[in-house]
């Protein structure tokens, strides 16, 4: 069996060389490629997940929320520039702009890199080591790898290219001036989800694969805009409403848009971020609503607490958020997260986490979540009643009348309590494993399937993008680094094994096989944060006739090398 590999290294500074591998039966997947007499039958992969009328209207009330927070600080702003207090629309218009402009750089460098052509050249290049493995010989005159290599265009097929390619770049840079690049993912989200629920049942896969990158993209994204614009926009608002002892209808509307933004766009990463792997269950929408009610009660006690003592203590209240945001970062980079490619980027990522520790509960690892939760909200209750106790022995008392100052207190407490409410409702009611003092579900994926678990047995991969499993065998982990070298080109199977080794069950159709370990929930996986392995895996699957399944490397025992390999 000969087979054509492209390697190249990982987008992380640093990290190891990462190979991508899609193995293919003959002729697009009758039987298991090199199955031996003890492999087990792989089971019919499964379809994707039908893209439903409620994901369309999730997408759709998305938008919804982005517009009406934007549209509200924008109408604030300009209301105080004609009532001439440029103090308060300087600091709303830079909340407002700040953010978006550095989220609007963020995609739009995501667009650069997902458009650029590949590197020309021979030897290896610097995105994630790629390499295809087809049972049979090349069929395009034996050429290794021209399997993905696109067809020669018609001779005026590289101008109409070029205009279109143009037109593209054109239309992108307009739409991220103006700050319109959430718009176009989330509707780029809505048709690609719409084209996998009416095209065939390939093209579904195709479409439904590209979706599950959008979501993660805009996600990530809105997730990243909202902390750094909606919540410091909805402290300021709600300061200056204590200040002035005094709820102008503007100002109502920007911090209620500003604090269901934040709700949203937590649940809604949440939900996403189970979607798409397939070691957990889905969020359903129940539950996802009762998450959003969860953030938004908590998050507004925690929000009001903080205007609170910033409209009496102004210098203490920044000197409080720095080192609040310092030992939730600390707190963070102890727990040794796994979300990013470098050990920087994970940095900047923990960093990053600290600024949303500072409103509510985010869950950044795997393990005792509960527990870190039950001392991240007792840790928040008690500086909750400090900063709303300091406030009611120091306010102005000409101001602010003490029936008003003990309803604030209460609605702070029982805002808070609601929060609390919502969030065991949904612990006990609606988590996707199940209730939290029932018997809990977990993914089939890793564990041997017992006879109640309806779904593939271990380490049978379904389809794509939800079905990452990983592989059995860890075959060069032994070898770390040897796609990045030349020699040797060829890699023989020995006449005679000298151990005994396990052989892993192949499935129909073609897998890519990614050599990296599989980051562990609530990271994404690999091949949707680094871009250039999302980019290899695009280019794997397009080339091939049938959408191919995802498989991950364990860190199992070493395993035999079964065909022979060439580097391109």
């Amino acid at each position: 069996l000969l087979s054509s590999n492209m390697a190249a290294k990982s987008d992380g500074a640093g990290a190891a060389a990462a190979a991508v591998r899609m193995e293919g039966a003959e002729g697009g997947g009758g039987g298991a490629a090199g199955a031996g007499p003890g492999s087990p039958a792989a089971a019919a992969p499964p379809a994707p997940r039908a893209y439903s009328l409620l994901d369309g209207c999730w997408v759709l009330c998305a938008l919804l929320v982005f517009f009406s927070d934007g549209a509200s600080d924008l109408w604030l702003a300009a209301d105080y520039y004609l009532r001439r207090q440029f103090w308060r629309f300087g600091l709303t218009l830079l909340f407002a702009l700040l953010p978006s402009l550095v989220v609007q750089l963020l995609s739009f460098r995501w667009f650069v890199y997902d458009r650029a052509p590949p590197a020309p050249g021979p030897g290896p290049g610097p995105g994630p080591a790629a390499s295809t493995k087809d049972s049979g010989c090349p069929k395009d005159g034996g050429r290794p790898g021209s399997a993905l290599l696109p067809p020669a265009p018609a001779p005026g097929a590289d101008r109409t290219r070029g205009c279109c390619r143009l037109c593209v770049w054109i239309l992108q840079s307009l739409i991220h001036l103006l700050q319109l690049g959430q718009v176009w993912r989330y509707l780029r989200t809505l048709y690609l989800g719409l084209q996998s629920r009416w095209q065939s049942e390939h093209r579904q896969r195709h479409f439904y694969w590209r979706m599950m990158f959008e979501s993660a993209d805009i996600s990530m994204l809105r997730l990243l805009e909202t902390f750094l614009k909606s919540a410091p926009q909805l402290v300021l608002q709600l300061s200056i409403m204590v200040q002035q002892n005094n709820v102008e209808p503007l100002q109502g509307l920007s911090a209620s848009a500003s604090l269901v933004s934040l709700a949203w766009m937590i649940a809604s990463y949440q939900k996403v971020l189970r979607d798409s792997r397939e070691d957990k269950m889905p969020m359903s929408y129940k539950g996802a609503v009762v998450q959003i009610l969860w953030h938004l009660f908590t998050i507004a006690a925690r929000a009001i607490a903080f205007a609170l003592f910033a409209s009496v203590f102004q210098l203490y209240f920044g000197i409080f958020i720095v080192t609040h945001w310092c030992i939730m970062t600390f707190w963070i980079i102890q727990g040794e997260t796994d979300f990013c490619m470098s050990k920087w980027e994970e940095i900047i990522y923990n960093m990053v986490v600290g600024i949303i520790y500072i409103f509510c509960w985010f869950n950044v690892k795997e393990g005792r979540s509960r527990c870190r939760m039950a001392i991240y909200y007792t840790i928040t209750l008690a500086e909750n009643a400090a900063l709303t106790g300091l406030w009611y022995m120091y306010y102005d008392r000409q101001a602010t009348s003490d029936f008003n100052a003990l309803i604030i207190v209460c609605v702070v407490s029982s805002s808070f309590a609601l929060g609390i409410f919502f969030m065991l409702i949904y612990y006990c009611l609606l988590h996707p494993n199940g209730p939290v003092f029932g018997p809990q579900t977990r993914g089939c994926v890793f564990k041997k399937a017992p006879a109640a678990c309806v779904g593939p047995p271990e380490d049978v991969i379904t389809s794509p993008p939800r079905s990452l499993p990983r592989t059995t065998g860890g075959e060069r982990e032994g070898v770390p680094g040897d796609r990045d070298s030349c020699v040797p080109v060829f890699q023989v199977r020995p006449s005679v094994p000298p151990t005994p080794v396990a052989r892993a069950p192949r499935t129909e159709g073609p897998v890519i096989r990614i050599d990296l370990p599989r980051k562990k929930y609530p990271a994404w996986d690999a091949h949707f944060i680094d871009r250039r392995l999302r980019k290899t895996i695009l280019a794997l699957e397009y080339s091939s006739p049938a959408t191919p399944r995802l498989q991950y490397r364990s860190m199992g025992a070493s395993q035999e090398v079964l065909e022979y390999e060439t580097t391109v």
